[in-house]
């Protein structure tokens, strides 16, 4: 039998701390509305459990204009629920902010004939015209 190097086995729960960590870091260089210690990223991460207090939470970080902590919020709020529509229509219009163009076609074009609510949509696709 050949021998092999240690093997190392990447679960779940190292995922979601290399996220958190990775989140940590760029949340370190955006706005204000970041979690500033552990228990308020703890706070947020919670939030992110349901879909409708991670939207909001999210809201809030972009009317902050902390659009990399949105985003992070977002993702999050995707890992635990990717069919939710208007989690990835907010996600799309920030990518329009951030000025991934590409992407948020890409994101966009996915959701295409879904049943994304037209409030939604129209909040969404405002950044990708212009708008804020």
């Amino acid at each position: 039998m050949a021998k092999s190097g240690p093997a190392i086995i990447l679960g779940t729960g190292f995922g979601l701390a290399l996220f958190a960590s990775l989140a940590l870091i760029v949340g370190s260089m955006a706005g204000p509305a970041r979690a500033d210690t552990a228990g308020q990223l703890d706070t947020q991460s919670r939030a992110t459990d349901r879909p409708g207090s991670g939207i909001a939470l999210a809201r809030r970080q972009i009317n902050a204009d902390d659009l990399l902590e949105a985003m992070a919020t977002l993702e999050r709020v995707l890992m635990n629920n990717p069919s939710n529509l208007e989690a990835r229509a907010l996600h799309a219009g920030l990518l329009c902010r951030i000025d991934d163009r590409r992407g948020a076609i890409m994101e966009f074009d996915s959701l295409r004939g879904l049943n994304v609510p037209q409030s939604v949509s129209a909040e969404a696709r405002m950044p990708c015209r212009g708008g804020r």
